[in-house]
């Protein structure tokens, strides 16, 4: 039987769709591992993300539903800090959780974030400790990244994303996109917590 990992994320300007998709990568290079890439449902209406000037979401990833979680063996969460914390859009999807929290239908679960902020304050850190909140409620295994990237975790002489917690990268005014570290970065950690997960379910 495959492993089944998660790759559930919310993106607005694609961002951390780009992340996603490099986590997932990642993921599916472990010998029986199956990544999916899953979408949380859009609260903005189709008038305010006109506005604000929004790509359209692409059309080759599903969203999910809440019940849906219980089919995997091992999750990687990835959303845009909002002001520290994750979008609202994630926070809806894990409030609309209810039944899997009662029933800790994903207690023992690995789980794993990433994440983009605006700039170097944008919550790099915070948006991850707040994030592992929803984890814990679900009595889900938090896989920080740690320092498992090596060398690639103390670069200095580019502006890189990420941290001890999980993958990142920088928007900026949403005009930079993921640089090859990030994304080597985000593959790392799709591999990593795949690799996990297959051990945990074992």
């Amino acid at each position: 039987m495959a492993t089944k990992i998660y790759i559930v994320y919310y993106s607005l300007y694609g961002h951390v769709e780009t992340m996603a998709r490099e986590v997932q990568r990642g993921a599916n290079s472990v010998l029986g591992v199956e990544a999916t890439l899953w979408q949380v449902p859009e609260t903005l209406s189709s008038v305010i993300l006109q506005k604000m000037k929004a790509p359209p979401k692409t059309n080759d990833v599903p969203v999910i539903r809440p019940h849906q979680l219980k089919e995997a063996d091992g999750f990687l969460f990835g959303f845009p800090s909002r002001f520290g914390v994750m979008a609202a859009q994630c926070k809806a999807f894990f409030d609309a959780t209810y039944e899997l929290w009662a029933s800790q239908a994903l207690a023992g679960k690995p789980a794993g974030i990433f994440w983009s902020t605006g700039f170097h304050g944008g919550g790099q850190e915070l948006t991850a400790l707040t994030a592992v909140t929803q984890l814990a409620h679900h009595g889900m295994l938090f896989v920080p990244l740690g320092y498992t990237f090596g060398s690639g975790m103390f670069e200095m002489n580019e502006v890189k994303g990420g941290s001890c917690y999980g993958a990142g990268t920088f928007a900026a005014d949403g005009s930079r996109q993921p640089t090859d570290l990030e994304l080597q970065q985000a593959f790392h950690q799709g591999k990593y917590v795949a690799e996990i997960a297959k051990k945990l379910k074992r």
